[in-house]
């Protein structure tokens, strides 16, 4: 079973597919301020579950959602149907690295998939090509709430410095011309929240369809909820920032 697959199913009963509550996304969405007939693009966006949200909000404004997850985006579209936003958002099913910069959006969404660029820094480069003047970003990234132990990083498998404390993130956000002007900090309910829908929806699934691809599944399932556990829980944080892109210097 490939991990897109697997992410899409554990994600199954948690679409936000980040540690973030539906309600402090809907307050990111809403202090957005969008204008009328807002452009909005989610690079990574999986399920499209910030962008749907964001469209109920903005009736006038239209979205683009990029994935590699031919399930994800599928799901998508269920849902923007269900929603009847359907005519509202366009999916695309590429590397949201690859995606062309053909027109200039309102709002750029990259939430908790900035490994599709190689990390925060060049993220915010990327996703400042996309954006009008004055435009916004809502990224959502990792941060050491604390320093994290070596058991930690083994289990997670990275070093110290792929990720930073708060304030490194803040600055590494602003570095590419943006001002921070919100951000949202997740507290340990909503990590909680997240991880146990993620592992225990997985597990759910591979009891329900007995099979080489449930073995697989549980594995992966055990696998997470080990590391998250005996890891990185209350150790790793996650802090949605919202950026609005500084004018170009005269």
């Amino acid at each position: 079973m490939d991990r897109q697959l697997i992410s899409h199913l554990a994600h199954r009963d948690h679409p936000i597919a980040a540690p973030v509550s539906g309600a402090h996304v809907t307050r990111l969405l809403r202090r957005a301020r969008l204008p009328e007939g807002a452009r909005i693009l989610d690079l990574g966006c999986g399920e499209a579950a910030w962008t749907l949200r964001a469209l109920a909000l903005y009736p006038d404004a239209t979205a683009d959602g990029v994935d590699i997850s031919a399930e994800s985006l599928k799901a998508a579209e269920h849902a923007a149907e269900i929603q009847g936003v359907w005519e509202r958002i366009r999916l695309h099913g590429r590397p949201a690295a690859d995606f062309p910069v053909a027109e200039q959006y309102d709002l750029v969404l990259c939430v908790g998939a900035t490994h599709a660029f190689g990390g925060l820094s060049p993220t915010v480069r990327h996703v400042r090509r996309y954006l009008r003047p004055n435009g916004l970003a809502l990224v959502g990234e990792g941060f050491w709430e604390r320093e994290p132990t070596a058991e930690a990083l083994t289990r997670l498998g990275v070093e110290t410095s792929d990720y930073l404390d708060l304030p490194g993130t803040v600055t590494a956000a602003e570095s590419a011309g943006f001002d921070l002007i919100y951000a949202y900090t997740s507290d340990l309910a909503e990590w909680d929240e997240y991880e146990w829908s993620w592992t225990g929806t997985l597990l759910r699934w591979a009891n329900e369809h007995p099979g080489p691809d449930a073995d697989a599944a549980r594995t992966a399932a055990l696998e997470h909820r080990d590391m998250w556990l005996h890891g990185y829980r209350g150790i790793l944080g996650f802090a949605t920032l919202l950026l609005q892109r500084r004018p170009d210097p005269s």
